[in-house]
């Protein structure tokens, strides 16, 4: 039984332990000139080898050192008979996220979508139809993600890279999530995307490097790391596409003036290594209601659900790497989007098409599987969840069993004793909470309603706005509705957009007009139930004026309780 317990690294420790006491207890260095014993790596397995180095030996000492070989190996025999077989840790977690992608996926109902291996995974797991970012924006969505707090709370207000230069505060690493789970007893690894920051304070062990555009490829560059039975601790795989944001160029082959965006497709209908592409026809796809059904919009649909396709055959050879890895039934996936599409009226807003995500889980030590939850969730709530998972989650304070004070902890580092670190907050609890229990049946309900908190996405995109969500309506506050709405680079210059505002601020764009999308009232109030496409702003309606005052309540609350500084503008604007 103890053997069992055993793994191969410690038989190494154990090997020199026994030399030792054995020398001592027969009289006789057993392991010195005369003989060796080493460990040589035979099929993964540790087997031991004798070479006989002297000679001359006499036969009483071939007696004696007879005697003590078979000791030695009886103790060996026990010790290092676990190597024969290591079992692969338990509770093993991938957390798989795409770039600007929404519910564009055929366990959603898509019948477009070409994703056979998410939906299978979605049949024998959780698909959540009531997912939700807290912000349409990349580098602010993910430090949510990696934080389990709203990014005005975590720091990162917008993009972290570039001339953006937003970071989390440094006393986030008290939450991180690769910190947390290291804690915990994982071994955390890391590939593709990553756009947070301070890496100091979201550090993962390892960094693998693939190629973000082709998640078949970085599926191959994570097997070593998924097979590695060295470590004896359950791994944390962080898997980031950069599909299917857009990118890599415009589609000269097309006809249209208003050439459409790639969305990291390669040009000329060419595909990456091990990628079976899939072409879609613009003249068949479907052009959702918030968007205008033209041309140029059916052109970008297609470049960008052959991107999805891409991402789902990544996903697909993930899986059968777990499998023959031995993990795959030991091992908890989760896949998401940072937000949605990267279109406008999606990507930067906090409407349903910018904030509502692909959300499937799938658990292998849940019995009941292969159905959809309604429960209301958030990527508030992920970091919560893994490390509920993972065993490390403190129910009563909702944090880290094994909390990191920050104070103590960057007092070691010279290099940070300056930095501002939130005004000495400790991060003790997630904003969030764990949706674990979700997993266990449809009937499971999680929040009643859910906040979203968006102020920048690029530095030059100042438009901060918060909302309030539940079964029924959505309240959205736009605090700096004076100014115009700010773009996104990437979509500023998408054919889909230009091909309308180049018409007009009078010409359609989805369900509003152009002038409509740039010139935004202060609140916005939506029935979800009859208007699921907010196409009817109810405030400024007389008859729903009680409706406006009571969901403005529920937001300034919800901007209490989350500590939101933007709740100083409801007093002075």
């Amino acid at each position: 039984m103890f053997a069992e317990m055993v793994r191969p690294r410690r038989s190494r420790l154990l090997y020199y332990g026994l030399k030792e006491s054995l020398s001592k207890l027969i009289k006789l260095d057993l392991f010195a000139n005369s003989f060796i014993l080493r460990f040589e790596k035979v099929s993964s397995v540790a087997a031991p080898s004798i070479f006989v180095l002297g000679s001359g030996m006499n036969l009483n000492n071939c007696l004696v050192s007879c005697l003590g070989w078979g000791i030695a190996f009886l103790f060996l025999g026990l010790v290092c008979s676990p190597a024969v077989a290591s079992d692969p840790a338990e509770r093993n977690i991938v957390f798989f996220i795409t770039d600007d992608e929404g519910p564009t996926l055929g366990c959603y109902g898509d019948s477009l979508a070409a994703t056979p291996c998410i939906d299978r995974l979605a049949k024998d797991g959780v698909v959540f139809n009531r997912a939700f970012a807290t912000t349409a924006s990349c580098s602010a969505s993910r430090s949510v993600v990696m934080s389990g707090l709203h990014n005005h709370k975590n720091g990162q207000y917008g993009h972290q890279h570039h001339f953006h230069k937003f970071d989390s505060y440094h006393n986030v690493v008290s939450l991180a999530l690769p910190r947390v789970l290291a804690k915990a007893g994982y071994r955390t690894g890391h590939i593709g995307k990553y756009h947070v920051g301070p890496e100091a304070v979201y550090r993962f062990e390892t960094y693998l490097r693939g190629n973000a555009r082709s998640a078949v490829e970085m599926a191959e560059k994570c097997r070593d790391f998924i097979s590695d039975r060295s470590d004896d601790r359950p791994f944390f795989l962080y898997f980031g596409t950069s599909d299917p944001h857009r990118g890599g160029g415009i589609d000269k082959t097309s006809k249209l003036k208003l050439k459409p965006d790639l969305f990291g497709n390669k040009p000329e209908r060419g595909s990456y290594p091990g990628v079976e592409e899939v072409f879609y026809d613009p003249a068949k796809v479907t052009v959702p209601p918030f968007l205008s059904d033209t041309a140029e919009t059916r052109s970008e649909i297609a470049q960008y659900y052959q991107s999805c396709a891409r991402i789902d055959q990544g996903l697909g050879r993930l899986v059968e790497i777990l499998k023959e890895a031995g993990v795959y039934d030991k091992t908890l996936i989760v896949f998401t989007a940072d937000h949605g599409m990267a279109f406008a009226g999606a990507k930067t807003t906090v409407y349903q098409p910018g904030l509502r995500v692909p959300f499937v889980v799938r658990n292998p030590y849940e019995k009941q599987r292969g159905f959809v939850s309604e429960a209301m969730v958030s990527h508030i709530d992920i970091a919560p969840s893994l490390l509920d998972f993972a065993g490390g989650l403190d129910p009563d304070l909702n944090g880290p069993k094994d909390w990191v004070d920050p104070d103590k902890y960057w007092k070691e580092k010279d290099l940070f004793a300056k930095d501002n670190r939130s005004g000495g907050n400790k991060f003790r609890s997630y904003q969030g909470k764990s949706w674990l229990n979700c997993l266990s049946g449809p009937e499971v309900d999680h929040w009643d309603s859910i906040f979203a908190s968006h102020t920048f996405h690029e530095i030059q995109m100042y438009y901060p706005m918060r909302v309030i969500q539940d079964d029924r309506y959505k309240l959205i506050w736009n605090i700096a509705y004076k100014l115009d709405y700010p773009f996104a680079s990437d979509l500023w210059a998408a054919s889909s957009w230009q091909a309308q505002f180049l018409k007009g601020e009078d010409a359609p764009y989805g369900l509003k007009t152009v002038g409509q999308y740039i010139h935004r009232p202060e609140f916005e109030l939506f029935d979800m139930k009859s208007d699921p496409d907010e196409a009817y702003n109810l405030a400024g309606k007389p008859e729903f004026a009680e409706l406006l005052k009571t969901y403005q309540g529920k937001l300034k609350a919800k901007q209490r309780q989350l500590e939101d500084p933007w709740i100083l503008k409801w007093k002075y604007e």
